[in-house]
C-alpha cells in the first residue's frame, strides 16, 4: 500500500456535488481574504473526507453479526424494536452506534440474508445522541432475514444536521455482510436490533469499524460485555 493510497481513499457519490461546491465557495473566498480562503480549503478537505468511501476487510462467518458504521455504541439495552419492522412487540437487544461529523458515514450490512423489508418514517430532526431519536426522528429500516430464518434489524436515524437519508437496496435483494447499503449526511445514528436470544459482544463507549468490528455471535453463549476505560 503506498503513503498516498493510506490518505486518499475513493468517495461516495453523495459527495461530489457537495465537494465541487465547497471548492467553488473556496475560490470565492480567496478573492476576498486568504485567510478566508484556506478556511474554505480545510472545509473542502473536512467536505471530501465525510464522503470517504473505504473499503473494508469483513470476517466471512454467517454467524456473526458486524457493525454496520462508524462510530461509538453509545447504548445497548431492550427495546421494542419500530413497528414498521415486523419484528413483533417483543423488547430485542439494541446497539445504538452514534456516528459524529468525523466519522465515514457509509453504512454496511450487519449480516448475508435477504432484504424482508425497507421501511421509511418521517420525522424530527432531534440530537442522535437522545435516545428519544429512535422513535421520534426521521428514519429507514431495513429487516434482513438470514439463510436460518433469523431476522435481524438495523434502522438509519437522521440526526440534528443529518438531512438526508440513503438507501441503494431494495426490498429481496440478498445482501452480504459488510456491504454497502447507503449512507446518512451529516452526523446521525443507526440502530441494532439483534434476534432474540442473541448477547453483543460490545460495550457502551467502543469504537466501531463498519464491515470489520464484530456485534455479536449468533450462535455464541457469552453473555453481554462490559467495558472499562484503561
Amino acid at each position: 500500500m503506498s503513503m498516498l493510497s493510506t490518505f486518499i481513499k475513493p468517495m461516495h457519490r453523495e459527495g461530489y456535488r457537495f465537494v465541487a461546491i465547497f471548492a467553488a465557495a473556496t475560490l470565492v473566498l480567496f478573492l476576498i481574504s486568504d485567510v478566508l480562503g484556506w478556511i474554505g480549503v480545510g472545509l473542502t478537505v473536512w467536505c471530501y473526507y465525510f464522503f470517504r468511501d473505504p473499503d473494508r476487510v469483513t470476517p466471512v462467518d454467517d454467524n456473526l453479526v458486524i457493525s454496520p458504521a462508524d462510530g461509538v455504541v453509545q447504548m445497548i439495552g431492550d427495546f421494542v424494536p419500530p413497528a414498521e419492522l415486523g419484528l413483533g412487540t417483543d423488547p430485542l437487544t439494541r446497539i445504538a452506534i452514534f456516528m459524529n461529523v468525523f466519522n465515514c458515514h457509509v453504512n454496511r450490512a450487519p449480516v448475508t440474508g435477504q432484504i424482508e423489508r425497507i421501511a421509511y418514517r418521517p420525522g424530527k430532526f432531534l440530537n442522535a445522541s437522545l435516545d428519544k431519536a429512535s422513535e421520534d426522528n426521521e428514519r429507514n429500516g431495513l429487516t434482513i432475514r438470514m439463510e436460518d430464518g433469523r431476522r435481524l434489524g438495523v434502522v438509519q436515524i437522521a440526526g440534528l444536521v443529518a438531512r438526508r437519508i440513503v438507501c441503494e437496496v431494495k426490498e429481496g435483494q440478498h445482501v452480504l455482510a459488510g456491504q454497502r447499503f447507503g449512507m446518512i449526511r451529516f452526523g446521525s445514528r443507526l440502530d441494532v436490533y439483534l434476534p432474540k436470544g442473541v448477547a453483543p459482544l460490545v460495550a457502551v463507549g467502543q469504537t466501531m469499524v463498519a464491515g470489520e468490528t464484530v456485534l455479536a455471535d449468533l450462535d455464541g453463549t457469552e453473555g453481554p460485555r462490559r467495558g472499562a476505560i484503561r
